[in-house]
């Protein structure tokens, strides 16, 4: 979230160990050391996108193909300014190019790779959103060539109908030059286990041993995943999904022209085999050229495989979209026909295949899906379905539970709540909700009505945990304090990052009884060797793209690969399993332990890595297990094999090839060191690694 002027622009930062949020406040004449010195944009996909070298290819032929002559050329959302550059290189440096970005920091950049190029003054420099762009205020006459790349996964997400409207209303000559000319959407109906699972929380939970329903019939869309495209690596799961349709056009956006804010089509699709229709794969592909030589599509690998000329390259700025649909799907068989609605509005698209309850239709229990919805990301939707979890979390509360006479819920758990009022004898239980505050209670009222529990059995306190008092707890000291953790709207965050739970749980020390029990007892880091190459090579430092210096910007990218041995790249949040081709190299081994039954400390720990497998190191990864109970029975991992968590990723600067010990190969390194040390004041981690 940020405000931006032409001056300053106001940063929203999150402090990840409590919660809490301040305005870092960016001025236009800072200097380089703010923000250049600093990874302040290693989680955005910039980094990656300036490593896509067929994006920058496509681009550059594109770019020399239609500028052929010195003219008023506008980069709407430039970036770095890669755009421009080619297209004043273009016109050899003349005509005029007008490069118009919004945010700030990347205003910065933008200016300081020009400067290393030495175009700085042929290109004019413009800090607003082009929407309050002006015609002889901001720019002397409208251009006659648009040159932008707004475009997310879903490829209408940045803004691009509503931008190219008010560019072709206010900024651009009749039927003005445009690059890119054409974007199509495509899709395909599939099979698929694994995105079903991340959706149909109440069949998936259907059968579960603890008897609660978070999702009861009747109330399923109460408690759901919200109605949009999710972008995903779909090649990752490609062998576990089988298409049921040969792919189809869906719309067709033409960048020349003023776009329509709305629009729908209806297609038929035949069903290529028999199965059950889970979601809807979708993907974009570009004609960046008018007379149609030049493309880029984001088509997953099954499809891009069957296209000569179109590469296979991962890359992680642009992916596939997957539309879940409703319930369990649709069952179909091979020559039968689906009916497909499709509609987008200014910033997404959606699909119906009329599976839909009827709007109108009032729910069980007096709800209507208007009423109220908890609206959570698919993949805690996926672990709140999962047995083997449910499980375990039933085993940690029965082991503790039922002797507390006072439960406080620390984190945004609608499960353990439910839990621990069916299962516990203890007359007061109070859920805090940090994150969903009112949405948790409202939540819990309806759920608890259909698990034939007390709508008030739960106590909700909506507000931080430092604002919790004895009066609160009724003058009575808890005796329980549990958590997943799970903490609403911190999805992307590292896995220590949850040692938030830590920090709550030394901050209510005051009001937890003597011999308190804690759930989870204790956290371990563990790690592992990991072969990474697509994500190593997306994450490389940037030297020379399509002849244009990028090497200045490479800190505040937070790029890792190639780094200087004075530099250290950040650690990354990321599901390893959908980051292109990987292998494990080595044992999982144990970094160091967080004891929560302590208040939280400085921790430190060393480990050896032994490798078992030869191969070229990328990196490590890094996560957490939670032990939820004192004698270690119940352990839930996060690791790489676990898809529902991400996982946190420490590229090297330079791949190390490493094997067993014994190797015949001189260069392979056998073991290595692991040693990292967590800040409990900033929630940060740091890891040295040395190679033996």
């Amino acid at each position: 979230m940020s405000s931006v002027s032409s001056q300053r622009m106001f940063q929203l930062k999150l402090d990840p160990l409590t919660g809490n949020s301040e305005w870092v406040i960016i001025e236009e004449e800072d200097g380089d050391e703010q923000t250049f010195h600093q990874p302040l944009l290693a989680t955005t996909s910039y980094l990656d996108m300036l490593n896509d070298s067929t994006r920058n290819t496509a681009f550059r032929q594109a770019i020399e193909k239609t500028i052929t002559k010195p003219c008023h050329v506008l980069d709407i959302g430039a970036g770095t300014g890669l755009l421009s550059m080619m297209a004043s290189r273009a016109m050899g440096g003349k005509g005029t190019v007008t490069a118009c970005e919004s945010y700030l920091p990347m205003v910065k950049l933008m200016k300081k790779v020009m400067r290393l190029n030495g175009i700085e003054g042929r290109i004019k420099v413009i800090n607003k959103h082009s929407d309050e762009l002006t015609v002889g205020l901001d720019i002397s006459s409208r251009a006659d060539v648009l040159v932008s790349e707004i475009l997310d996964s879903e490829l209408l997400g940045e803004g691009l109908i509503p931008t190219l409207q008010h560019a072709h209303d206010n900024l651009l000559v009749e039927n003005p030059l445009t690059v890119p000319y054409r974007a199509t959407t495509y899709g395909q109906v599939v099979e698929s286990k694994y995105l079903w699972q991340l959706h149909d929380l109440n069949s998936n939970e259907t059968g579960s041993y603890d008897g609660i329903q978070l999702a009861p019939p009747g109330l399923e869309s109460v408690l759901s995943v919200k109605r949009q495209q999710y972008a995903m690596h779909c090649d990752s799961i490609g062998e576990e999904l089988k298409p049921l349709s040969e792919p189809f056009k869906i719309f067709e956006f033409d960048f020349w022209k003023r776009p329509e804010s709305y629009g729908e089509t209806e297609l038929r699709i035949k069903a290529t085999g028999d199965g059950r229709v889970h979601a809807v794969v979708s993907w974009w592909e570009l004609q960046l050229d008018r007379e149609g030589t030049i493309y880029y599509s984001t088509a997953p690998g099954w499809i891009r495989s069957t296209i000569a000329t179109c590469p296979v390259d991962w890359c992680d700025h642009w992916k596939q979209c997957v539309w879940f649909v409703p319930g369990s799907g649709i069952s179909v068989f091979k020559g039968e026909e689906v009916y497909l609605h499709a509609s987008h509005n200014d910033t997404s698209i959606s699909y119906n295949l009329d599976t839909q309850v009827s709007r109108s239709e009032v729910l069980h229990h007096g709800l209507t899906p208007g009423d109220f919805q908890l609206v959570l990301p698919p993949e805690r939707t996926a672990i709140y379905g999962d047995k083997g979890w449910r499980l375990s979390m039933l085993k940690a509360v029965e082991n503790v539970g039922r002797s507390c006479s006072l439960c406080l819920v620390a984190d945004d758990s609608v499960y353990l709540p439910l839990l621990l009022a069916k299962l516990s004898k203890a007359p007061h239980l109070i859920s805090s909700f940090p994150g969903l505050k009112e949405r948790g209670l409202q939540y819990l009222q309806a759920a608890a009505r259909a698990s034939n529990l007390s709508p008030n059995c739960v106590k909700v306190v909506e507000k931080g945990v430092k604002k919790l008092t004895m009066h609160d707890t009724d003058q009575k000291k808890v005796d329980l304090l549990i958590a997943e953790p799970f903490y609403f709207g911190q999805d992307g965050m590292l896995p220590w990052q949850n040692l938030r739970f830590w920090k709550d749980r030394t901050t209510l020390d005051y009001i937890l009884s003597k011999d308190a029990i804690i759930v989870p007892n204790k956290g371990i880091l563990r790690a592992c060797a990991i072969y990474l190459p697509d994500l190593w090579k997306s994450r490389c430092c940037l030297s020379e793209i399509e002849g244009f210096d990028h090497s200045g910007v490479n800190t505040t990218l937070g790029a890792c690969g190639h780094l200087p041995e004075s530099e250290e790249g950040p650690c990354l949040a990321f599901f390893v399993w959908q980051c292109g081709e990987f292998d494990v190299l080595s044992e999982t081994f144990d970094v160091m332990e967080f004891d929560f039954t302590k208040q939280i400390g400085q921790c430190q720990g060393k480990s050896q890595v032994k490798f078992t497998k030869t191969g070229v190191c990328h990196g490590f990864v890094l996560w957490i297990d939670w032990v939820m109970d004192s004698q270690s029975s119940v352990v839930i991992s996060t690791g790489p094999d676990k898809r529902y968590w991400k996982q946190g990723i420490k590229l090297l600067a330079t791949p190390r090839t490493v094997g067993p010990q014994g190797l015949t190969n001189p260069q392979a390194c056998c073991s290595a060191a692991l040693e990292a040390f967590f800040d409990p004041s900033n929630g940060e981690l740091k890891i040295k690694l040395d190679f033996l």
